[in-house]
């Protein structure tokens, strides 16, 4: 098992997934920001600076079927309470490679720095970029430990068109030759069908946690 989640990312993205052998990995956070559980099959993998021995405390606290134990809502609601962080939803973690050549869409970069859909990418993601096309919103940027993850947006009049399956394939274009994450959330079912047909292949399930809220004052 790799020693750091970057490693572990690399690799699932070519398709070389942890040993199911029922196991949990703890690893370090990669960044400050970036902290969470990534549930492979039958093996689950959770990175946090909190203290190794805590988690594996709290796994088992959790009295449940292991293979399930780091996204039992009692674990994770142990970890919230000692980071003091929060979280919104699990998402299904999806990646596909880097293709060559431009899209096959039309797209105009741009940046709005007021677009909700851009405002959240900026609060997970650096070195982020946003394309339109009529009627639809693609974003890139670099999120946990680094990797190139995409987000897109279809607006109501534009949908059951495919165009969000061909913003998802965009993304492999301009990746600048690396593969893109996905995560969408598990009952996000249209979500889901879009990016699985845009070659996007489900690798796990996937839970960040949110920094605390700085109180001013």
């Amino acid at each position: 098992m790799a020693e750091n989640l970057r490693d572990v990312l690399d690799a699932a993205a070519r398709g070389v997934l942890p040993p199911p052998d029922g196991g949990t990995s703890v690893v370090a956070q990669p960044s400050a920001r970036d902290a969470g559980v990534v549930a492979f099959t039958a093996h689950s993998v959770v990175f946090t600076d909190e203290d190794e021995a805590w988690v594996r405390e709290a796994l088992a606290a959790a009295d449940c079927d292991p293979l399930a134990a780091a996204m039992n809502p009692r674990f994770l609601a142990a970890l919230m309470a000692r980071t003091g962080r929060t979280a919104e939803t699990v998402d299904v973690l999806s990646a596909a490679p880097a293709l060559p050549g431009a899209p096959g869409l039309a797209l105009t970069e741009e940046v709005d720095p007021a677009h909700p859909r851009v405002l959240r990418a900026r609060t997970r993601r650096d070195a982020v970029r946003v394309w339109s096309a009529p009627g639809g919103v693609l974003v890139l940027g670099r999120g946990v430990a680094g990797r190139t993850e995409v987000s897109v947006e279809v607006a109501e009049g534009a949908r059951h068109r495919g165009l969000g399956r061909a913003l998802a394939r965009a993304a492999r274009h301009l990746s600048a030759g690396e593969p893109v994450w996905a995560q969408v959330a598990a009952g996000n079912a249209r979500s889901l069908r879009a990016f699985r047909a845009a070659g996007y292949r489900p690798l796990g399930a996937e839970i960040l946690l949110n920094l605390p809220i700085q109180k001013a004052g």
